[in-house]
């Protein structure tokens, strides 16, 4: 039932998400995370409330979806705008926010719920959200020709496989390309991948006999690494190219996706939880700049928005589909295989992406 609700709120952010990129490229992130800020904050406060099935779909699947449909796409194509030279390692030093809070999150939340219990805590949380998200939305410039500057490193960015391309592709032209579906199958995997272990992860460790606050702290570990991975792999990204980095990413998750199905003991799922973490935080930073790469900046966030409904869509599917598998099989190993045999889908179509050469021409001739 919660997984439902969970998977919910995935499909509606990810539709709303390219709504959120329209926006964005049109007038900028400064009203899109304003108006995300309100109904994230007010999803949790009417969280608080929660009495039956319907509301929880509701405040959570459907208000607390739409909040969230700001958290990626406006900002990362805002720092894609703001960057040419160095933009992985800024647009992971960006998403660090995200790894700080999935390391603190569980354990602040955790105290909230025992001094305060889950309603007052959905209250605390809501409030800050709703002052911190929409104070903060008011700093935010779309690019950097509002203020009178120019793009950092404009003219001296590196030339990497994947380049920023002379043309920038409108989003009913990069549909039309072989690349954009390639990276749409690539970030359903990553997606599917990552938050199948965000749900099920601390569940699986109770299950193994593993105490609550241990589960947690492999949670907690794998958003710690996840800071690691962007900031380390993302600057690598910066001289090795976007695509290779992917593909070391994707051969780590794999790797420990596979070292997860037989896994009983505690060292074990902390070792998980790192070389998982560690790869994860690394691709998510590098998704914005493989984008931009391909497709240029003119429609970045309306395309970004789009394409990563495709991790959107896998984050949904995976959890529920684990959870069914455990209810089928009354374990998680089949799930995890599952899991694993994914990410060497992503390696695989990562390895095949390609620049964008001739297709443009092809594209304006049908």
């Amino acid at each position: 039932m919660t997984s439902g609700a969970f998977s919910l709120s995935w499909i509606v952010q990810g539709l709303l998400a390219i709504v959120a990129g329209v926006l964005t490229d049109r007038v900028g992130p400064r009203i899109v995370m304003t108006l995300c800020g309100f109904f994230l904050g007010l999803g949790y406060l009417l969280m608080s409330q929660v009495s039956a099935v319907w509301q929880l779909y509701l405040f959570y699947g459907v208000i607390t979806g739409t909040g969230m449909s700001g958290v990626f796409v406006p900002l990362m194509s805002t720092v894609a705008r703001w960057f040419v030279k160095r933009r992985t390692t800024m647009t992971g030093i960006v998403l660090t926010g995200s790894g700080i809070a999935a390391l603190i999150a569980p354990l602040v939340a955790s105290w909230l719920i025992s001094t305060y219990g889950w309603r007052i805590s959905y209250i605390i949380l809501g409030s800050l959200v709703l002052v911190v998200v929409v104070l903060l939305a008011q700093l935010l410039q779309r690019d950097p020709t509002q203020v009178g500057q120019r793009p950092y490193g404009e003219n001296e960015g590196e030339e990497h496989s994947l380049k920023l391309g002379a043309e920038a592709f409108p989003l009913r032209e990069a549909v039309q390309t072989r690349q954009f579906w390639v990276v749409f199958v690539m970030l359903f995997s990553l997606g599917y991948c990552v938050y199948t272990i965000m749900v099920h992860i601390v569940p699986h460790a109770t299950d193994l006999g593993i105490s609550g606050a241990s589960a947690v702290n492999i949670l907690a570990t794998s958003g710690g690494m996840a800071i690691v991975g962007r900031v380390v792999l993302g600057s690598a990204a910066d001289r090795i190219g976007s695509r290779q980095a992917f593909i070391i990413g994707f051969i780590l998750m794999a790797a420990a996706l596979f070292w997860l199905v037989p896994t009983t003991e505690l060292w074990m799922l902390y070792l998980f939880a790192a070389i998982f973490g560690f790869a994860f935080g690394a691709c998510s930073s590098l998704v914005s700049p493989l984008v931009a790469g391909l497709f240029g900046l003119t429609s970045h966030g309306l395309i970004l928005a789009t394409i990563t409904f495709g991790f959107t869509t896998g984050a949904a599917v995976g959890p529920f589909l684990a959870g069914y598998i455990f209810d089928v099989t009354g374990s998680y190993q089949m799930a995890f295989l599952v899991c694993a045999v994914t990410g060497v889908v992503g390696l695989v179509l990562t390895a095949l992406l390609r620049p964008i050469t001739g297709e443009r021409r092809k594209i304006k001739a049908t």
